[in-house]
């Protein structure tokens, strides 16, 4: 398949580039993940103003009808630039879910609110011991008069503290094992009952955990039909990795770059250390690693964004996407750990970006089921595509 961005396509990622690289080097990084808020309001408005929130959603929604393919060039400046904004986590899994699952009216009360970027969003769906099987969810949603009744907790909710309404799935029939009976529900990020601990991530993201006690929501804050969440849930959390997979090239990207940089310049015995020849095999492997994780991440978006044309099926697409997620996931522990040790002493500190990136990488290898999780889950939809195959 043909890798290569159309024009309009490399003009955009071109400008998001820029703007990463402009507007967010490394110094206003630290700044912003060490202020109170742990994000840019300026910096998000500059990111709306390119246009970028609008490319997954339809025309007729105020979008650009884009898909994954035509976010890559996003992701990757944002995975090379360790931008902290709560960009991914507005769009994909909580503005798809939006999309796809809300009525007209949903639709036209928030997507265009994302799209000009005064509306944050976030997703709420992982508990505690749930581990990454999306079908395992125990809080409740039960009917009150007109409306619901939310009581439960959620943890671990990425960018929860800076979002203005939160996607949350809750039961609203069944066990906490049963694929039927899940609902979600937009929440006001302020609703009465609803607490939150917030803390920062490894990666220097800000996160929460969420107790809902009695969250009282109106009969209009349901998205889609009650108990049939979980298909679109998947999908929405496939989109949302192939999006993270284009970040981690991003960043993988920057970390090759970096270490290259740093083997021209370091001397040892008097000359480059870049000129011994097992470090030039180490910088080759690395390349190579991060190549194959582009080539995978580019297939998968495109296979996505051919399941959502309804060219192929579900199984189809969560074996593509946790194929590369596990390519990803391998090539980013490669990456980063190879940049830290060729690096040296200096790779290890605050002050240097590469130590960063290693950190992001290590995230993203985890983010929505680590390597284990994803071959697991391949190998489930390669024997369900063989026996239909048969």
């Amino acid at each position: 398949m043909d890798f290569q961005y159309t024009e309009e396509q490399q003009l955009l990622a071109d400008s998001v580039a820029r703007l990463v690289e402009k507007r967010y080097d490394f110094e206003s990084r630290q700044r912003i993940v060490a202020s109170h808020a742990g994000h840019s309001d300026e910096a998000w408005r500059e990111l709306a103003g390119l246009g970028l929130l609008s490319l997954p959603f339809a025309q007729d929604d105020g979008g650009y009808g884009g898909g994954a393919v035509d976010l890559i060039g996003t992701m990757e400046a944002i995975g090379a630039g360790l931008v902290v904004e709560p960009f991914l986590s507005t769009l994909a899994p909580a503005g798809r879910l939006v999309a796809c699952c809300g009525s007209a009216a949903q639709r036209a009360a928030l997507l265009p609110a994302i799209i000009d970027g005064t509306l944050k969003l976030a997703f709420a769906h992982g508990e505690r011991g749930a581990r990454y099987t999306l079908s395992r969810v125990e809080t409740r949603a039960g009917k009150a008069g007109e409306g619901w009744v939310l009581n439960g907790e959620k943890v671990a909710v990425l960018h929860a503290p800076m979002a203005d309404r939160l996607v949350v799935s809750a039961r609203t029939a069944g066990v906490p094992a049963d694929e039927a009976g899940i609902g979600l529900f937009v929440v006001d990020a302020q609703a009465p009952g609803l607490a939150m601990r917030t803390y920062r991530t490894v990666d220097n993201l800000r996160a929460a955990d969420l107790v809902l006690k009695d969250v009282k929501l109106p009969a209009g804050a349901l998205l889609g039909e009650a108990g049939g969440a979980l298909p679109a849930i998947e999908e929405a959390v496939d989109f949302a990795i192939v999006l993270l997979c284009a970040e981690a090239v991003g960043a993988m990207r920057y970390a090759n770059e970096a270490t290259l940089e740093y083997l021209k310049t370091r001397r040892q015995f008097g000359v480059p250390i870049g000129s011994f020849q097992a470090l030039q095999h180490r910088t080759v492997d690395m390349t190579i690693s991060a190549e194959q994780a582009r080539s995978i991440t580019y297939l998968a978006c495109a296979r996505v964004d051919a399941a959502a044309r309804g060219e192929i099926d579900a199984a189809e697409r969560r074996r593509v996407v946790s194929a590369a997620k596990v390519k990803v996931a391998d090539a980013a522990r490669h990456v980063g750990q190879e940049a830290i040790q060729l690096h040296g002493g200096m790779g290890m500190t605050q002050e240097m970006k590469v130590s960063h990136t290693f950190k992001r990488l290590a995230m993203i290898a985890q983010q929505f089921g680590d390597a284990e999780h994803h071959l697991e889950r391949f190998a489930a939809a390669d024997s369900g595509a063989g026996r239909t195959a048969g």
